[in-house]
């Protein structure tokens, strides 16, 4: 079956919150060490639309699978052309191709709203998975933060992936993020 990307809606936030409770407590894609309830995370998905960027779900058969969205990059002026981009998946939803589709629907977003660069900051080197999928969207590496996350007992590197959406440097159309 094929996944419906759209965007997400408050009724999407229990299984959002589920995902990402996962994540936090079995994976390395996120630093955080207690996941966050649903009220923090329908405020996270109000700061994501306050500033007119797109957070989207996936949904396969009725249920929520996965979501994805854009954030800014730092919240300084300067970095109003760059935004941070953020996928996370159901543990059964991995390997079929719907991260991969949740991260061009929102490369395709980034670019119509003129924004210049997506940035990927992996946890753990040995994510490979997200690399390779990064690396498939035409992300390249820009570095590697060592040893910066402590979790689970172990020290865990953050992989920094970047992908340019205008190469030729010329400069920007429109105003980018309102920081």
């Amino acid at each position: 079956m094929i996944p419906i990307l759209r965007d997400t809606v408050a009724a999407d936030l229990p299984a959002i919150t589920a995902i990402y409770a996962d994540e936090v407590l079995h994976g390395t894609a996120t630093f955080e060490l207690v996941p966050p309830d649903e009220a923090e995370m329908a405020s996270r998905l109000a700061g994501v639309r306050a500033l007119d960027l797109p957070w989207l779900t996936a949904e396969l058969d009725g249920a929520v699978i996965g979501y994805a969205y854009l954030s800014p990059f730092r919240l300084r002026p300067a970095y109003r052309y760059c935004v941070e981009l953020s996928v996370y998946l159901a543990p059964e939803a991995r390997g079929r191709g719907i991260g991969r589709a949740l991260m061009q629907a929102l490369i395709d977003r980034a670019r119509v709203m003129g924004l210049r660069h997506l940035v990927g900051a992996i946890g753990d080197s040995a994510n490979t998975a997200s690399i390779a999928l990064h690396k498939a969207a035409g992300f390249r590496e820009a570095g590697v933060w060592r040893e910066t996350g402590w979790k689970f007992d172990r020290w865990i590197d953050v992989v920094l992936m970047q992908l340019d959406l205008t190469p030729d440097g010329r400069p920007p159309e429109g105003e980018g993020l309102r920081l």
